[in-house]
C-alpha cells in the first residue's frame, strides 16, 4: 500500500476505533455493564480481577483491544509489510484515536457549558420579568 494511502487509512480507521471505545466506555446505553465493571474494577479481590474489569472504564485502555479488533478485521499494516506493520498500525490506531476522543470530550464539555449558561440566562430573565410585573401591579 502507497504511503499516503496508509496515512489515509490510518485517520479513518481510528474513526470507528474512537467511536466504538467512547460509546462503550460513556454513553448512557452502556451505563449498566460499565457501572458493573467500575464496581468490580474497585472491589476484585485479585489485582488480576480489578485490572481486567478497569480495562472496560477506561477509553484509552479499551482502544487497544479495539484497535486489534479492526487491525484484525482489515488486515491494515503501517510502514512494514510483515507482523511489526501491525504493531506500529495498532498503537498508531490508538493515538489517533484518542486524539479523536479527547477532541470530542473537549466539544461535548464545552456543549454543556453553553447549554448551562443558556438555562441560568433564561432563568434570570424570567426572574427579572417576574420582578417587573410584580412592580407594575403594585402600583
Amino acid at each position: 500500500m502507497e504511503m499516503q494511502a496508509q496515512v489515509l487509512w490510518l485517520f479513518l480507521l481510528a474513526i470507528p476505533v474512537a467511536c466504538v471505545s467512547w460509546t462503550f466506555t460513556h454513553e448512557e446505553i452502556f451505563r449498566e455493564p460499565r457501572e458493573y465493571c467500575i464496581m468490580r474494577s474497585k472491589n476484585g479481590k485479585s489485582l488480576l480481577q480489578r485490572k481486567c474489569f478497569f480495562l472496560f472504564t477506561c477509553e484509552y485502555c479499551f482502544s487497544h483491544y479495539i484497535a486489534i479488533i479492526f487491525l484484525f478485521l482489515t488486515g491494515y499494516k503501517l510502514l512494514i509489510d510483515d507482523w511489526r506493520g501491525y504493531i506500529m498500525a495498532g498503537f498508531s490506531l490508538v493515538w489517533i484515536s484518542n486524539i479523536y476522543m479527547s477532541l470530542f470530550g473537549f466539544i461535548r464539555q464545552d456543549i454543556k457549558k453553553e447549554k448551562t449558561e443558556i438555562e441560568l440566562m433564561e432563568k434570570s430573565q424570567k426572574s427579572f420579568h417576574t420582578i417587573e410585573e410584580d412592580e407594575m401591579n403594585k402600583k
